[in-house]
């Protein structure tokens, strides 16, 4: 089970901590792979894996007028650490005491001091400290005065360019969700509570389930998708629309989701919608004929294409 603890203590004794630094936006196959190497290192060692990542992002203290946005929510983030075996993750509070601490005071006080770590992964472009001064060298040094052993972690490539969230961010808000799921290892996902909505699909005759968008989250472009839907009970394959409605007059941005060949009442249930390619972009129609006909050309080709992506493993 996996043991989340906020701010550090000297009074915790951890067995032989193997840790690893970061933020882990995102769970990616970059990701996967640096913790699957912890807990390895961690298991073989009879010790303990240790995720250090920071609350808020070190980014809201830093650069506060930066929008950043997630591809994980922070209980997602959690399960996905635990389920890749990481026994501990440490939040420390980022504070600008903390984003001023030179590289060796990091390495003393938190690193040696208060989590005692026996051997830290980290990638080979690592920074830390003041002014992100410190680099892998520095850190190695560190760790032969205070008695860790630094272990460079070399970074995942996929398609021409190394696997990283600020890559895959670009890729969702540029709508290319089958390059997005080939870097995630998964296809990316927004979930919510399904709200009442103004009931137009269903006039149109494709009913649909809405949900208000998560703030902070990464959002593909406005558009309509070839998606999978699930409440925790199902899966369904599905068609999904962000966007305000133009046809209708534009209104709330919502995420709206029309379960293919089913009918059920989502209301007040909690569903997860995956993002599996996209369709078309959105914009307004003439009337609402119009864009009932062209729903069912999107529901074709929606068909078509989850059909074709679950032949392939990610």
């Amino acid at each position: 089970m996996l043991t989340v603890t906020r701010g550090l203590s000297n009074a915790r004794r951890r067995p032989h901590p193997i840790a690893t630094i970061g933020n882990f936006d995102g769970h990616h196959l970059g990701h996967r792979a640096l913790l699957q190497t912890v807990v390895a290192a961690a298991r073989r060692a009879g010790g303990t894996a240790l995720v250090l990542t920071f609350d808020p992002h070190p980014v809201k203290i830093l650069a506060p007028g930066v929008d950043l946005r997630f591809l994980t929510s922070p209980e997602e983030k959690l399960t996905r650490l635990e389920e890749a075996g990481v026994d501990e993750v440490v939040f420390l509070e980022f504070t600008p005491a903390l984003a001023g601490m030179t590289p060796e005071q990091f390495a003393d006080s938190v690193l040696h001091q208060q989590l005692g770590v026996a051997e830290i992964f980290v990638g080979e472009h690592f920074a830390f400290g003041k002014g992100r001064a410190g680099r892998i060298g520095d850190l190695d040094r560190f760790g032969r005065i205070y008695g860790f052993e630094v272990r460079p972690f070399a970074p995942v490539t996929l398609n021409g360019g190394v696997v990283s969230s600020t890559r895959i961010r670009q890729l969702i808000q540029a709508g290319e969700m089958d390059q997005a799921a080939a870097l995630l290892g998964r296809s990316y996902a927004l979930a919510g509570e399904v709200i009442s909505g103004r009931k137009q699909g269903q006039v149109l005759g494709w009913p649909t389930a809405n949900l208000r968008i998560p703030p902070q989250r990464v959002v593909p472009p406005d558009g309509v998708y070839a998606a999978r839907a699930s409440d925790g009970m199902k899966n369904y394959e599905a068609v999904a629309y962000i966007g305000t409605r133009p046809t209708f007059g534009a209104g709330e941005r919502l995420l709206e989701v029309n379960l293919l060949d089913e009918k059920r009442d989502l209301y007040g249930q909690r569903v997860t919608v995956e993002f599996v390619g996209r369709l078309r972009g959105d914009h307004a129609f003439d009337s609402p004929g119009e864009l009932a006909a062209q729903i069912a050309r999107d529901v074709g080709r929606a068909k078509e294409l989850l059909r074709g992506s679950s032949q392939r493993v990610p």
